[in-house]
C-alpha cells in the first residue's frame, strides 16, 4: 500500500511540523500542510483565533486538492479531538496517523495552560 496521507497530530511543541518537514526531505511526502500556514509563515505569523475554523477549512481544502493531484501529503495540526481529524480519516486515500509525543518549545507562544487543557481533552 502506497501511503498518500500522513496525519500528524500532537500538542503544540511536540515536533509535528519538524517531523513533516523531515518526511519531505526524505522524499516520503511532497507537501507539508498545516492550518498555521493560513496565518502566515515566519516573522509574518499573525494568529487570529476568530479565523481558526477558516484556517482549518483552508488547510483541508488544500490537502484534498493536493491528493487529487496525486501528491503525497503530511498534514500537521494538533488534532486533539477525534472530530478534528475525522474528515481527513474519511478521505479515500491510504493514510496513517502519527501522534507526536515530543516536548519542545512551541514556536507560536501557546500558553502552558492552553497546552495543558488540550492535553486533558485529548482523544485518541
Amino acid at each position: 500500500m502506497d501511503i498518500k496521507l500522513y496525519i500528524i497530530c500532537g500538542l503544540p511543541g511536540s515536533g509535528k511540523t519538524t517531523f513533516g518537514r523531515h518526511l519531505m526531505q526524505q522524499g516520503v511526502v511532497s507537501y507539508v500542510a498545516q492550518a498555521d500556514d493560513f496565518f502566515g509563515i515566519g516573522d509574518k505569523y499573525q494568529f487570529d483565533p476568530t479565523k481558526l475554523k477558516e484556517a482549518h477549512d483552508w488547510c483541508y481544502n488544500n490537502v484534498v486538492n493536493l491528493l487529487k493531484d496525486n501528491y503525497r501529503v503530511a498534514v500537521c495540526n494538533t488534532f486533539s479531538r477525534r472530530w478534528e481529524r475525522q474528515r481527513y480519516l474519511d478521505l479515500p486515500y491510504p493514510k496513517v496517523v502519527i501522534k507526536m509525543l515530543g516536548e519542545y518549545p512551541n514556536i507560536h507562544g501557546v500558553p502552558p495552560e492552553t497546552i495543558q487543557r488540550m492535553k486533558e481533552r485529548w482523544e485518541d
